[in-house]
């Protein structure tokens, strides 16, 4: 049988009033915890590409200004899933925040950075250890 991988996970940061947007996850793994809009990079898709249709698929708006930022290496040991996640950071565009998928989410929310809430998605904890602050990279750049 094929060989055992790791995934392709792209997380999305997007920012709107120096918050990042976040949603709280069910019936996946994870549960209970909270994450950036995201999910797999398909076959021959960019990560702008997957960012927008993540987006848009999950909390009903658009992105714009999406920058790679950095990428994690995340092994979730009790559901034998490994994945690399590709971080980019975006801006709010338009469209109103809006559960897309209530069997996947039960509720989004704007963050500060220095007071997210708990618990985080394992990505996001592995992005923490990394001291990266995706909000004043993007003051920085723009």
């Amino acid at each position: 049988m094929g060989y055992n991988r790791p995934k392709v996970g792209v997380g999305v940061i997007v920012i709107q009033d120096d918050k990042v947007l976040l949603g709280k996850r069910k019936n996946a793994h994870g549960e209970g915890s909270w994450a950036f809009p995201g999910g797999h990079l398909e076959m021959n898709e960019t990560l702008e590409e997957c960012s927008k249709r993540e987006t848009t698929e999950e909390a009903g708006i658009e992105i714009k200004n999406i920058k790679p930022l950095t990428f994690t290496n995340d092994i979730f040991k009790e559901e034998n899933k490994h994945y690399i996640t590709c971080f980019v950071t975006a801006d709010y565009d338009s469209g109103e925040v809006s559960v897309m998928e209530p069997d996947k989410c039960e509720e989004w929310g704007w963050f500060e950075w220095n007071n997210l809430p708990q618990p985080l998605f394992l990505t996001i904890q592995n992005l923490l250890k990394q001291n990266v602050n995706p909000v004043r990279i993007s003051e920085l750049v723009s």
